[in-house]
Order: structure tokens, then C-alpha cells, then sequence
């Protein structure tokens, strides 16, 4: 036993030793390959041990590592136009070598050199023109979908930081507590010197792609995360943001999102129409050989890349690595500079894929320096299989990641284990460092503030108050507006919510207020995705007819400044119940139970026609009954304080909607049912911007007074809005069926770009075209109906609403954006009804948008 016991320990301890003895003598060299003249890192240049057939090629960085067991001693570097370079290397060991290349000379007699013209750039008998064809016209067998199925293991870390700050603010006195935050780097690095991180967040994901019917299905199995406070910022939609920032690069694609906007691929089908492509190496050496093919965009202003593509010359003419960044005068906003390196490996059919991605982009408000903000996103992928094929039930479920239960609380043991690369200590200290931060009694009080001036909401615990911009209004019913509100929070309760406001006008001396109670019943907050309640409010406040805004209180401060007459308002009591279920896959429902009291305000009257006599009436009441359907495939939007801001993207949205009117019930007065759906879509179309497209119609069943009917989308105020028409007054028109399109495009400086001195400006071209097609039936058009309630007259005995006639209401506009990259400026044209009193054929409107 004792024998067995001691011959056990001896076979550990020789494993032990033998493991030991086999790692000494493996030999591991790495380091930078620069030019040594310029100091400027070499990408893909050749290395050999030499008297093998071992070696490889320096990544994008110039940076590389090769581990070798026998006992070589020499390392060859090769590279087209430098002198090659022999390093010695000591066996056994883990050695750094850099390595510095020389570039070719070559001495000749003295030759008299002559001015000639620059050949034009052209397509035709252009060699590189033709390879980058064949790299186009072989781009569906080196696609991801060439295959029938393929997995692989995705891992992504994103890191947000300030850059480019200097000694001045790394020494401000609000920084002294918070030293232990700043990083250094190499100050040539996108970013400059010193650093500030302020965001970072891992994943780890296993992915199941199927060709027929297409599926790509991602479990995510491992999310770390830098937290802030709920009561700052929404962590889920920081990072939904900066997804959308920072997508997938597939060069493949014809056009690439980057900064929510989208550039041409250079191997896009169109691709030679705007880029100069140029051979500017031949790498020999390489298995399969490769070509160095620059390209660079023909207009330095356009949504292009440039750059550098290595294309195998074996046949699959694929990329094996890229370089992509973007000219310094591009039509982009607030970008400094963009770097993205792509770096494919083969797999076992002699095909290649993409092995390890990274994005860095460099915002800034000016792009000659300053302070600004860093963002960089690497992505890496191995245990890439393909046509390996799965049960079903592996692609069931929807395209939306699943998250596994404990995801976010994997050990650090867990991610040293399987980050294919290790984090450098500094970024290690980062998820710690950020968790001190906000410990920090300054930082929460800095925190509060911009919380306040962002979101508008001042945060006292289980209560905020808000939002500010509403506090003070004024209109010509009511004349100056005071209102105060606010709502619970998380703190208090994650199943009870409860939001408040009251508000008083000096001019009508009517006091208006609101409340609401909701009841989360999946225990998550009720403004977090999914959503799942049951609300009941009651509201008593004033409306404009035909006043529909988006993600915009009605009430604020902006909008109190209006053209043209529009004293015509509304006091509405609302008694409400809504149910609201959101499904992880976007398809949502919501029930609603609704009692309506309408009362009109200013010049607004209700009235109907007996003997020649207009009967007044004080109100309308309703009771209704409702459903609400909405399909949003693939949304994603950031979660602001008081409601989600969509982030628009090429997928559709679908809307429907019934409310059935119901007489005798709650006081209800009339029977009547309406139908309404819309569809809306961004159609990206490349180097000529994109188009939003939205379609709408209605279908109201019944005898209804004008209140009740559709009153369409009008806008008194200076400001441009998207959904509305932006010179047809409120209440102008009402309808009881309709059909409406409304087209968008925003050209993105694509003609402008083309001028040579206005392209210096960076302004970009924008279009709509808004069309309404409706009517009324005769049993709600009082003009054939005396029983039909009547439209309001003006002081000329003429009636300021109307249905529309054969002839559909049209307007269109051209517009300028992009004007000291916040404001559009518009110039409105309507086309029909110009006969209506108070109405104008011509407009300026403005809207402030921030966008890259």
C-alpha cells in the first residue's frame, strides 16, 4: 500500500517536471515591426524561422508572435520595398525582438526629370479596377451565408473613454479625488495621451447560423458591464446605443454601419463608381499570395472609406485582412478619426472568415483638437465550424439574443479563462475603478446636475420631480402656465409607480392636473423593455385639436410660440385603464378602457344646425373601448427618463388600432368604430442617403360630431415636424376615412458634396413630400347633413374646417441640414387648398437634430 502510495507521487512529480521541462524548452518571440525612418508600424510584413517553413505576417499594428519547440536561432523579416532584416533568438526562452526595416535605395546616374501632366484616373484596362471586380463578382462564396451552417464563439468588449485631455484638465481641483481614474497611451494612438475611461462592458456569445430558412440564433452566456446608477443613466440603454454605434463590420456587405450612419464597403457592387482602387504591393511569400490593393474615395467629402485591402490570389479572391478609416474632410459630424482593422482566417475548405475586428472612433466637437470622447470596439471570433448542423430547436425562438440566467455574474476566474486576449491591467482596473466613482460624494452631486439639465428630472430618492421644460408655458386660452409634477421611482417600489402634476392658468383661472397609478406585473420598472402593466389615470387638461407630438410634451416651453390664429382648444377628462404587454421578439399589445369628456376653450364651439339656428352644446361625452397592436421587428431604442427614443433602422413598423365607441355605457353618447393602421420604413439607398417612408389610413364606422372624427396632423409652430403637415392650421381638416403618404429623404450632402466651395460647409440636402387623401360620408358632413354637428365658423361666417374634396391635400418641401451640424431649415410649399381662409402657400420651418 505504502509502495503505491510513493509510486503515485513519483508519477505526479515526473508529470510536473516533465511539464515544466517541455514549456522551458519552448521558444516564444514577439514584438513591433516599424519603419526605421518613420517610426511607423508595418502591417503584414513576412517572418520566417529560418531553415523552416515556419512563420507568418505582422498584424495591422505591425505587432507579432510566433512559439516554436526546436532550437532555432535566426527569425527572417521580408517586406516589398524594405531591406530584409535577420534577428538572432535564444532557444528556450520568452524574448521581445523589434524589429526596425530599412527602405530599399538604389543608386543611378543623374537623370533630368520633366513636368508632365497627371494621367486622369480611369477605370477602363486599370488593373486594380479588375482585381477588385473579381473580388465583387466572388464576394457570395466568401459570405458567411455561403454555407448551410456555421457556429462560432463571438467575443466583444466595448470601451467608452474622454481623450485627448490635457495636464491642464487632468489637474482641474474637480479631478483631485479621482487620479486613480486616468490611463496613459502612446500619444501618436487615436485618442491622444491620456485617457479617461467611463463606460466598458465584455460578452461572450455562442452563435448558430442556418442558411434555409435563415436563422441566426446568439446565447449570450457571459455579460460584464461597467453599472451606473438607475437613477443617472440607463445601463441597458447605453448599451443599446452604443450597439447601434458600433455594429458588426461585415466587408462583404455593400454598405457598412458605422456611427448610425452607413458608408460604401470598398467591395460594395457599385464600388468602382465612387473609389479610386490602386495595386501597391504584392505580398510573394505568402500562402496563398497576396495583393496590397489601396483604395481611396474619388470625393473626399463623401460617406466613403479608404484605406487598404489584401485580396488571396488563389482563386476565391477574398479578403484576408483590411484597414478602413476615412478622409479628414468628410461629410461626418463630430468624428476626428475612425479606424477599423479586420483580420480573416481560413478555414478547412480553403475559404476564409473573420477572426478579430476593431473600430476606434474619436469624437470631438472640433476636429483640430480638444477634448473629446473614444470610443473602440474589438470583436473576436473562434471555434469557427461550418456545416455542422444542429437539432432545430437550436434556431427556435426569436432573432433577439438570449441572455442565460447567470450571465452577469461570472467569476474573474471565468473571463481570465476564456478572453481569447488578456486585458491589460489598466483596463482590468477599470469596472473597479468606475464602482469607486460613484461612491464618491461629488461625483453623485455632478451626476445630479446633468441628470437635471439632460433629462429634466431632479432626483430626491423614491421621488423625482419634473420634467422642468414643462413648468412654464403660456397660450392664448389660458395665458401664462405654471405646472409642477413629478413621479415615484424604483427606489420606492419596482412594482408601484405613481406620477402626478398640477398646473394652473392666470388667464382661464382653471386649475388642470393628472394622475396615475401603475402596477408592474413583471416586476421590472414600467418604462424597461419588455413592458408589462395595468395603468389607471384620470386627466384634466387642455389640448389643441389635430396636436399630435412625438416624444415632445405638449406643454413645453418651446412650443408656446405658434403662427397665425389658434385659440381653439379643448378641456378634456380623461378616465382611463390600459393594460400594455410587450413580447421579447417586439410585438406588443395594449387594452384600453376610456371615458371622454370634451369641452371646447377659446373661439372652439359645438353646435349643431335646427331651423338655420346653431345649438351650442357644452360637451362631448364617450366611452370607449380599444385595442392596439404594434410589431417592431428588431427595434432597439434608448430609455430616457420620461419615454424611449426609437433608434431608427431599416426594419418596418407595423400599427393597428380599433376603438369601438360605445353609447349608454359610463355616460357614453354615441356608438361608432374606428380603424386605423400604419406602416413606416427607412429605406437606406447608399451614396444618396435614405428615404423614411411612412403610410397611414383610417376607417371611422358611424354618426359621429367632428370632434370624434380623424382630425388630421397639423402644426401652428416654426419648428419642422417629421409626422405633421407643416402648413395646414389646426382643426383645418377632419375625415372619417383616409389614405396618406409621407416621404422623407435626407440626401447626406451627396449633390452639395459636388460644389466646390460649398462643400466645405458640410451641408447636407434633404426633400419630403406629404400627400392626404380623405373624405367624409354624408351622415357626418354637416355641409349636405343639418343633423351633423356643424364646423366652427370664423368671424366671416366662414367655417374654418373641412373635409377634403376629390383633391388630396398636398405639400413638399426642400431643405438644408446639417447647418452648424444641430439645425435643418426648411422651405414648405403647399399645393392645394389654398382658397381656406388663414392659410399659407409658403413656410420656413426649423428643427434642431444632432446627428453624426
Amino acid at each position: 500500500m505504502k509502495h503505491q502510495y510513493f509510486k503515485y507521487i513519483g508519477t505526479v512529480i515526473l508529470l510536473i517536471a516533465f511539464a515544466f521541462t517541455s514549456k522551458a524548452q519552448q521558444t516564444v518571440v514577439n514584438g513591433t515591426v516599424t519603419d526605421a525612418t518613420t517610426k511607423e508600424t508595418l502591417p503584414y510584413v513576412s517572418f520566417l524561422i529560418t531553415g523552416t517553413e515556419k512563420g507568418g505576417r505582422t498584424d495591422a499594428d505591425g505587432q507579432y508572435s510566433i512559439t516554436i519547440s526546436d532550437d532555432h536561432t535566426q527569425i527572417k523579416f521580408s517586406y516589398v520595398g524594405y531591406k530584409s532584416v535577420v534577428k538572432t533568438i535564444v532557444p528556450g526562452k520568452t524574448q521581445t525582438i523589434d524589429v526596425q526595416l530599412q527602405s530599399e535605395t538604389t543608386q543611378m546616374d543623374e537623370v533630368v526629370i520633366t513636368a508632365g501632366k497627371k494621367p486622369k484616373y480611369k477605370n477602363k484596362d486599370n488593373p486594380a479596377v479588375a482585381l477588385i471586380r473579381n473580388v465583387i463578382a466572388n464576394k457570395p462564396k466568401n459570405r458567411m451565408d455561403h454555407y448551410d451552417f456555421v457556429e462560432y464563439k463571438k467575443y466583444e468588449r466595448m470601451m467608452f473613454s474622454m481623450s485627448n485631455l490635457s495636464d491642464k484638465f487632468k489637474n482641474k481641483r474637480i479631478f483631485r479625488n479621482y487620479k486613480f481614474l486616468f490611463q496613459e497611451q502612446d500619444s501618436t494612438k487615436i485618442g491622444g495621451k491620456t485617457m479617461l475611461p467611463v463606460f466598458q462592458q465584455e460578452k461572450l456569445s455562442n452563435n448558430y447560423f442556418r442558411k434555409s430558412p435563415e436563422k441566426l440564433k446568439t446565447i449570450i452566456v457571459a455579460d460584464k458591464r461597467v453599472n451606473f446608477d438607475e437613477r443617472f443613466i440607463d445601463n441597458q440603454g447605453l448599451t443599446t446605443y452604443f450597439d447601434r454605434m458600433y455594429q458588426d463590420i461585415d466587408i462583404y456587405d455593400n454598405n457598412i454601419s458605422v456611427v448610425s450612419n452607413q458608408l460604401l464597403s470598398p467591395i460594395a457592387d457599385g464600388a468602382p463608381t465612387f473609389y479610386k482602387f490602386f495595386i501597391t504591393d504584392t505580398i510573394q511569400n505568402h500562402n496563398p499570395k497576396l495583393v496590397e490593393l489601396s483604395f481611396m474615395p474619388r470625393n473626399n467629402t463623401d460617406l466613403l472609406f479608404e484605406g487598404k485591402l489584401y485580396i488571396t490570389l488563389d482563386g476565391n479572391y477574398a479578403v484576408q485582412n483590411a484597414y478602413l478609416t476615412v478622409n479628414k474632410d468628410i461629410n461626418l459630424n463630430f468624428v476626428r478619426a475612425l479606424e477599423a482593422k479586420l483580420d480573416f482566417e481560413q478555414n478547412p475548405d480553403k475559404r476564409y472568415h473573420l477572426s478579430k475586428s476593431n473600430l476606434i472612433v474619436d469624437f470631438g466637437l472640433s476636429k483640430k483638437g480638444g477634448t473629446g470622447f473614444t470610443g473602440e470596439r474589438t470583436v473576436n471570433f473562434k471555434d469557427y465550424q461550418i456545416n455542422k448542423p444542429h437539432p432545430d430547436t437550436t434556431y427556435y425562438g426569436s432573432a433577439v439574443p438570449v441572455v442565460v440566467a447567470d450571465a452577469t455574474k461570472r467569476s474573474e476566474e471565468f473571463w481570465a479563462d476564456n478572453r481569447p486576449e488578456a486585458l491589460s491591467a489598466t483596463n482590468l482596473k477599470v469596472y473597479s475603478n468606475l464602482d469607486t466613482l460613484q461612491t464618491i460624494p461629488s461625483f453623485k452631486r455632478t451626476m445630479d446636475v446633468v441628470t437635471l439639465f439632460f433629462a429634466g428630472y431632479k432626483d430626491f430618492g423614491p421621488f423625482e420631480m419634473g420634467p422642468v421644460n414643462t413648468f412654464y408655458s403660456f397660450n392664448s386660452v389660458e395665458g401664462f402656465r405654471l405646472r409642477l409634477g413629478g413621479r415615484t421611482t424604483p427606489a420606492l417600489s419596482k412594482r408601484y409607480y405613481f406620477e402626478t402634476y398640477a398646473a394652473y392658468g392666470f388667464n382661464d383661472t382653471k386649475w388642470k392636473y393628472f394622475l396615475s397609478g401603475t402596477y408592474s406585473l413583471n416586476n421590472k420598472s414600467i418604462y424597461a423593455f419588455p413592458q408589462n402593466y395595468l395603468r389607471a389615470s384620470f386627466q384634466r387638461d387642455t389640448k389643441i385639436p389635430g396636436q399630435e407630438l412625438q416624444f415632445v410634451q405638449e406643454d413645453n416651453f418651446l412650443l408656446s410660440f405658434k403662427r397665425g390664429e389658434n385659440d381653439m382648444m379643448l378641456y378634456n377628462d380623461f378616465y382611463r385603464i390600459d393594460y400594455v404587454h410587450e413580447f421579447e421578439n417586439h410585438f406588443s399589445y395594449s387594452l384600453g378602457l376610456r371615458k371622454w369628456n370634451q369641452t371646447p376653450a377659446g373661439s372652439l364651439y359645438f353646435a349643431s344646425s335646427r331651423d338655420n339656428n346653431l345649438i351650442k352644446t357644452n360637451s362631448i361625452s364617450t366611452s370607449e373601448i380599444s385595442l392596439q397592436l404594434r410589431y417592431a421587428p428588431h427595434e432597439k431604442f434608448y430609455q430616457g427618463k420620461v419615454y424611449r427614443t426609437p433608434l431608427v433602422d431599416k426594419y418596418p413598423i407595423f400599427n393597428f388600432r380599433y376603438t369601438a365607441g360605445i353609447k349608454g355605457v359610463l355616460g357614453g353618447e354615441y356608438n361608432y368604430h374606428n380603424f386605423m393602421g400604419s406602416v413606416d420604413k427607412r429605406f437606406y439607398l447608399s451614396q444618396f442617403g435614405y428615404t423614411d417612408v411612412t403610410l397611414e389610413g383610417a376607417y371611422i364606422l358611424g354618426k359621429v360630431p367632428f370632434p370624434l372624427l380623424s382630425i388630421h396632423r397639423a402644426n401652428q409652430t416654426y419648428a419642422y415636424q417629421l409626422q405633421s403637415y407643416n402648413l395646414m392650421n389646426f382643426l383645418e381638416f377632419v375625415s372619417d376615412h383616409y389614405a396618406s403618404i409621407n416621404i422623407d429623404q435626407n440626401f447626406n450632402g451627396f449633390f452639395f458634396n459636388k460644389i466646390p466651395l460649398l462643400k466645405k460647409l458640410k451641408l447636407r440636402e434633404v426633400m419630403s413630400f406629404k400627400a392626404l387623401y380623405g373624405g367624409l360620408r354624408n351622415e357626418n358632413n354637416p355641409a349636405v347633413n343639418n343633423s351633423a354637428m356643424q364646423f366652427v365658423l370664423n368671424q366671416d361666417g366662414v367655417p374654418i374646417t373641412n373635409s377634403l374634396s376629390r383633391d388630396p391635400y398636398i405639400e413638399g418641401s426642400v431643405g438644408v441640414g446639417n447647418i452648424f451640424k444641430l439645425l435643418r431649415v426648411d422651405l414648405v410649399k403647399r399645393f392645394t387648398y389654398l382658397d381656406n381662409p388663414m392659410v399659407s402657400e409658403w413656410g420656413i420651418r426649423a428643427r434642431v437634430k444632432f446627428d453624426f
